[in-house]
């Protein structure tokens, strides 16, 4: 069995900063686990341009207020603590935090994270072996 404490994730290489995100991977690629799971904050006020390619993601907010926009259609998905959505056909997509507050995410992906990426230039996080 595995048990993970956020406190004991804070200030190490799994406690990665994305500008506009700060994202703390619980569950890694070396857990083989066959997914990963992250502890997420967005930033208040900012516009986060996502396309995971490579990867499968359901995100479940726990905290904090935004949207969600699907480019393929220009849906706006509002988000609220208690709200989950799931990118199941690998969707482009902006993310947005409202001004009032971080907005606080768990995320799970599917291949697994290795614990150190970020976006690149196209919003995607690369398959890393």
């Amino acid at each position: 069995m595995k048990v993970v404490k956020l406190e004991d994730v804070l200030g190490t290489e799994n406690d990665v900063d994305g500008g506009n995100w700060v994202s703390r991977r619980l569950i890694n690629k070396k857990d083989n686990m066959g997914y990963s799971v992250n502890d997420t904050i967005i930033k208040a006020g900012t516009e986060t341009h996502i396309w995971y390619q490579n990867h499968l993601e359901a995100v479940y907010c726990i905290e904090g207020e935004g949207e969600v926009v699907t480019l393929k259609d220009n849906k706006v998905w509002p988000i609220k603590a208690g709200t989950l959505y799931a990118l199941d056909e690998h969707d482009e997509h902006l993310l947005r935090a409202y001004e009032g507050g971080d907005m606080r995410m768990v995320c799970v992906f599917n291949p697994p994270l290795t614990g150190k990426e970020v976006h690149d230039e196209n919003g995607v996080y690369p398959v890393m072996e």
